[in-house]
């Protein structure tokens, strides 16, 4: 079955110069050349393959599942992804629009033909006019070529790590992530953790275009340039090399002459650019630009205008790691973290793009923790001091400045942080914020927060191999390097416990994060019921009704509509009694006097579900009333007063609220249903009754 695949791909590949494109209409021939690209145009996402859940089978778009989709190249009509994670091969999109393996298929250091190859890790990819494509091998440190008819070989590095100029295998890269081929010919590499850019000619020579032994930012003559972490590159049609350089949050091109200049971004003016990852760039030098923080596709104009066209609030992508320009200026993204490729295309001016299936899907498989926790003993009992969902405050006086992304787990200061599951690094900056309370470390779909990465408590190196300690020219510490690509089994060691006491587990992309509860731990179990201390309503001036008849709240009918409050908590099992924990899912009814749901109410309206986090960053108080969080200096308790009118769940949220006026006077009551993971549910202190006037 497979070998009909490679005689489909050299029949394919080498003929889609002749076919009509299988992705987009033909158009009629231009009389004048190519049009200029329109600007400031807005995407309809559609789907070109993938359903959100990482896995290794292909052929048509639905059926088609990757594992780590990142470069994506489109010659001759022809579509191209490295599918990277467990998957490592290369695929290609055919004219029936089914997805077919090119090369590859395993974890490894080959040339060869179709199976027979194997790739580690591979990247960015790029075609020549020949319909060869280069691929930068990320996790061999190599620059491999693939033939249309899937023939394998590598072109330069030899499976090494490091840094050196030469022919061929003579030549070194440190993890490469970005390759472009030049209109000669000549391939330029983003050698990304070199801080460098490289140049291999047509005769298999290296050489070095830009950048020095350190990351860093600077402009100028190429040898004195400074770059920091850059991740792919792209050739104009004047020759200037243009490079997305991640960490410094900048475009930077380098001139024919040698010389890097940054267009956009860098230093310490109000940042434009939030982790340029990936870039391709138009005939009349539009750049489109992928973010990895914010999960946006943007559009740079030659004047430096920038647009989202596709990936603002909710409908962000997970981490667009690939972007390739069409025939026709559509532009094809491949999603790593969401395991889909997109196609975006310009929508008619004044059109609402259609709702698009983003992100990974919520069916997507967990990682296998097998119950192990982040600490030691592994499969003992740790106490949980957070959850998803929570209220936090920051360290200005602000108690509700996000939504708590995870899960909390004690434990001493400088106690070995403990991988749970086994991982493949698969960010390009999978550490942060080095010394900072909340440096952390990205392995595959887990992040473990509040730790020195990479370090024991005094600093010391873990594992000198994998967390690469990088220091500054005064000879400080400046950062914890772990290359894309890396390996870790269950039980290896992270890190070490900062002073935040805690381990901080989050699951799932920024955006995107899932209940961390759903893992499963070792004896881990929760009995107790959740505490409801208050319900009230609350006016437009947020101002808590008071007036009482009989016992009873007296709301007026034609007052406008209200906030449904709740103050409510909850614990687990062996927690300590002070050890306050948000709840999971938090909804009302409204009854009538004699106890009756009202139409529309028979079943509780659960607007509060804490089963996956919102990306925006409003959530925090469209979830929680003010005088939530932790609101009393020294306080070692935290306040949940969850809006239950308003809707938090599924990833979306909204605002709402309880219109009196469309109940008729008389006796209600409201009643509460509060939940925690567990499916336990407050029982005291749950309805609140009221007589509408």
């Amino acid at each position: 079955m497979e070998r009909k695949y490679w005689v489909s791909a050299v029949v394919v590949v080498t003929g889609a110069a002749l076919a009509a494109s299988f992705l987009w209409a033909p158009q009629p021939p231009l009389p004048s050349g190519p049009l200029a690209t329109p600007l400031g145009w807005r995407a309809q996402v559609a789907l070109l393959g993938g359903d959100g859940i990482v896995g290794s089978s292909q052929g048509a778009p639905a059926q088609t599942r990757f594992s780590d989709p990142w470069g994506v190249a489109i010659s001759g009509g022809v579509l191209f992804v490295a599918d990277a994670g467990d998957n490592n091969r290369i695929v290609y999109r055919a004219v029936d629009g089914r997805f077919h393996v090119l090369a590859g298929g395993r974890e490894g250091f080959a040339d060869g033909s179709g199976q027979a190859a194997a790739f580690n890790t591979p990247s960015g990819i790029a075609a020549d006019a020949q319909g060869n494509l280069y691929v930068a091998d990320t996790g061999n440190h190599a620059i491999r070529k693939v033939t249309p008819q899937g023939q394998v070989s590598t072109v330069a590095g030899n499976g090494r790590p490091g840094f050196a100029d030469g022919n061929g295998a003579q030549a070194q890269f440190n993890g490469p992530m970005g390759v472009a081929v030049g209109s000669e010919g000549r391939l330029y590499v983003a050698d990304t953790w070199n801080d460098r850019i490289r140049v291999i000619e047509t005769d298999g020579r290296v050489w070095t275009l830009a950048g020095g032994e350190r990351p860093g930012w600077a402009d100028g003559p190429a040898a004195q340039a400074r770059f920091d972490t850059p991740t792919d590159v792209a050739v104009d049609a004047h020759g200037n090399v243009w490079v997305a350089d991640l960490q410094n949050n900048a475009l930077r091109t380098i001139t024919p002459m040698g010389e890097v200049n940054t267009r956009m971004g860098g230093g310490d003016s109000e940042r434009v650019l939030w982790g340029p990852m990936t870039l391709a760039l138009t005939h009349d030098d539009v750049v489109y630009v992928g973010e990895r923080l914010s999960g946006r596709v943007l559009q740079v104009s030659p004047a430096g205008h920038v647009v989202a066209v596709a990936g603002n609030d909710a409908e962000r992508f997970a981490r667009p790691a690939g972007v390739a320009v069409a025939a026709d200026g559509s532009l094809v993204v491949t999603d790593a973290d969401a395991h889909r490729v997109h196609h975006l295309q310009q929508l008619p001016v004044g059109t609402v793009p259609q709702l698009a299936e983003l992100g990974p899907s919520s069916d997507n498989p967990l990682p296998r923790n097998e119950g192990r926790w982040p600490l030691a003993p592994q499969t003992g009992w740790h106490e949980v001091t957070g959850t998803l969902g929570e209220v936090r405050g920051n360290f200005s006086g602000e108690s509700r400045h996000h939504l708590h992304s995870g899960f909390d787990v004690r434990g001493d200061v400088g106690q070995t942080v403990l991988a749970i599951a086994s991982g493949k690094v698969s960010s390009p900056a999978s550490t942060w914020t080095l010394g900072g309370q909340a440096e952390g470390f990205s392995l595959d779909k887990l992040d473990y927060i509040h730790m020195k990465v990479g370090r024991d408590a005094a600093n010391r190196p873990l594992d000198a191999a994998r967390f690469q300690l990088v220091n500054d020219e005064a000879g400080q510490l400046d950062r914890v390097r772990v290359r894309r690509g890396t390996r870790f089994q269950p039980g290896d060691a992270l890190g070490s416990i900062n002073n935040q006491a805690h381990v901080h587990l989050a699951v799932g992309p920024s955006g995107y994060e899932r209940n961390a509860v759903r893992l499963g731990f070792s004896n881990y179990a929760d009995h107790v019921a959740p505490k409801i201390d208050d319900i009230a309503l609350l006016d437009s001036n947020d101002q808590r009704l008071r007036d009482k008849v009989d016992g009873r709240l007296q709301v007026a009918r034609e007052g406008g509509g209200l906030q449904l409050v709740v103050e409510a908590w909850d614990q687990v099992d062996n927690n300590l009694p002070r050890r306050r924990l948000g709840l999971y899912a938090l909804g009302y009814q409204i009854l009538d006097a004699s106890g009756q749901p009202l139409p529309g109410y028979e079943q509780p309206r659960m607007n509060l579900i804490f089963n996956r986090m919102p990306p925006q960053r409003e959530a925090v108080k469209v979830a929680y009333a003010a005088d939530s969080g932790i609101t009393v200096h020294g306080s070692s308790s935290t306040r949940f007063r969850y809006v239950l009118t308003n809707t938090v769940r599924d990833g979306q949220l909204a605002t709402g609220l309880l219109q009196p006026s469309e109940l008729l006077p008389g006796d209600y009551t409201i009643r509460i249903t509060a939940k925690d993971f567990s499916g336990n549910e407050a029982v005291a202190g749950r309805e609140l009754a009221m007589v509408v006037r």
